[in-house]
């Protein structure tokens, strides 16, 4: 079922791309603005967002309303949005295996001289273009008026959140390893990424199709435990995959000083010398594959990863019993809790 929704999130993608064209003559405006868009909104992707919000809408609803699938990009494209916006923040020049916004429209303006503005002040302007086309994508369902502008206002939320998120990461990475606490992280995961990535989604999708503030709650506290497994997961994978098998470098969460559950627990759970050499390496401006291996095997030795896996299957076994009890039509819920499971598996 949910490779079915996919494919059909693909196909509109691409459509919804041309048809942007036309509406705004991007070409016209700029062949780089519309080549930039394309592109980056066309890159391989899980549709995670897109998916989930479809499945909340078909999971309530009783018939298929005329530009769903076109409306389901709107998080889509605001992912794609906030994305540009974050490898701008976070220095980054991989996204999905390719080179990010702002490091394409680098390489286009070349070795000019003399200009006032590089290729992170496009790309954030070419962000602000993404997220009025996600706006724009949203409005393309043809369903109750008063569902709209509630799921609407869902999705506003959503953007604040996400941004709040991304605000106060950076401002608590000035704690420092040794400071921030548990409490710390999971408010930037709930903000940051449960709530945008999962809860967020399936609520839009479940208020347009008609469930009730019960069932939406439901599927909004599914979605935080859910979005926070996710995120650890993510962490894990972030330091203990290769880049090939997670479309970036893995040495950006390094980089970055990223402060994640599993390298708070690695710091803590270490000795004197396990201690200086995370805060050492966290200092640094340019992380080498030794400092990755080295901080591998403190959380490896530590325990911290063992930990961070049991918190993955603890809130995804939470999320799946809230899940269970949800009034979300068959076979959508069930269908649900096989993806969750299959995108929450640690292997």
């Amino acid at each position: 079922m949910f490779l079915g929704i996919k494919k059909r999130i693909e196909a509109e993608l691409k459509r919804y791309v041309h048809s942007a064209e036309r509406l705004y003559s991007l070409k016209k405006i700029s062949p780089l603005l519309y080549r930039g868009i394309k592109d980056f909104t066309s890159r391989e992707g899980k549709r995670v967002r897109p998916i989930l919000f479809t499945v909340g809408y078909l999971g309530f609803s009783e018939k298929t309303a005329p530009g769903l699938y076109k409306s389901a990009l709107s998080i889509e494209l605001m992912h794609d949005f906030m994305l540009v916006h974050d490898d701008i923040i976070d220095k980054s020049a991989i996204r999905r295996g390719k080179p990010s916004m702002h490091a394409l429209l680098d390489s286009y303006l070349g070795k000019r001289k003399n200009i006032k503005f590089n290729g992170e002040d496009l790309a954030i302007v070419v962000g602000d273009v993404i997220y009025a086309m996600s706006l724009h994508a949203f409005l393309s369902i043809k369903e109750d008026p008063k569902r709209k502008e509630k799921a609407l206002g869902k999705l506003i939320e959503a953007a604040v959140f996400t941004g709040s998120g991304e605000f106060i990461e950076l401002l608590l990475g000035l704690k420092g390893i040794d400071r921030i606490t548990e409490s710390d992280i999971y408010k930037i995961y709930d903000y940051k990424t449960a709530n945008y990535t999962f809860a967020s989604p399936l609520a839009i999708g479940a208020i347009l199709g008609g469930a009730t503030d019960t069932e939406t709650g439901k599927l909004s506290r599914y979605g935080l435990l859910a979005g926070r497994a996710f995120q650890i997961k993510d962490d894990i994978l972030g330091l203990f995959s290769e880049e090939k098998e997670i479309g970036k470098s893995n040495l950006t969460d390094l980089q970055e000083a990223k402060l994640t559950l599993l390298m708070r627990q690695a710091f803590h759970r270490s000795g004197k010398i396990g201690k200086s050499v995370i805060k050492g390496i966290l200092s640094k401006k340019e992380i080498t594959i030794a400092d990755l291996l080295a901080i591998r095997k403190i959380a490896e030795g530590s325990g911290a990863l063992d930990y961070a896996k049991t918190e993955v299957y603890r809130y995804a076994k939470e999320a799946k019993r809230i899940l269970i009890s949800s009034r979300m039509r068959e076979p959508y819920k069930s269908s649900l809790i096989r993806y969750s499971e299959e995108i929450l598996k640690l292997q």
